[in-house]
């Protein structure tokens, strides 16, 4: 079922699962991503479409698509996207040529860089980062819905032909 593996006169079982040795901590435990549990190396490219259903980190470069639904996706300063993400929180430190959704939020840090339009009710610009496009900042359906309606009677509201038609008088 295993087999073994004799190496400088130690016995170890050569099994599918990672070791690691003298309690060292990999450098991929070690960064401070939260809650991490997937990661795109920076010597990986991936041409298509990710769905992921955990966190993920890019550092590699992905062409396509980038969907993490009640997630957090990171591009990592080494990450190059020209890819759309769409997640609940969205972090860039890296390059993003793309759209980017953001349920929750969207930050763009110091070393990031964006060429696209971001659609989140939270937006945050570092100083330093770069970004060209649009954002749009729509609060969510459940503060739409909890916001007051105010009730405007017709007489005081005009038509905008009626506007018009008072802009031609003023006009002549």
């Amino acid at each position: 079922m295993f087999d073994k593996i004799k190496s400088a006169g130690r016995d170890y079982l050569n099994t599918d699962k990672p070791v690691v040795a003298n309690n060292e901590v990999s450098s991929f435990e070690s960064k401070s991503y939260s809650g991490v549990s997937a990661m795109i190396g920076p010597g990986v490219k991936i041409e298509g479409q990710i769905i992921s259903d955990e966190n993920l980190v890019i550092e590699g470069k992905v062409n396509g698509s980038i969907t993490a639904k009640n997630h957090e996706v990171t591009v990592g300063k080494s990450g190059n996207l020209k890819a759309n993400i769409s997640a609940n929180i969205v972090n860039i430190e890296g390059i993003v040529k793309g759209d980017i959704s953001g349920a929750e939020k969207v930050v763009i840090s110091k070393t990031g860089n964006v060429l696209g339009n971001i659609q989140s009710p939270r937006v945050t610009l570092e100083d330093g980062a770069k970004f060209k496009g649009s954002i749009e900042m729509d609060p969510d359906e459940k503060m739409q819905s909890e916001l007051p309606v105010t009730s405007v009677s017709s007489s005081n509201v005009r038509s905008a032909e009626t506007a018009r038609a008072d802009k031609k008088v003023s006009q002549a």
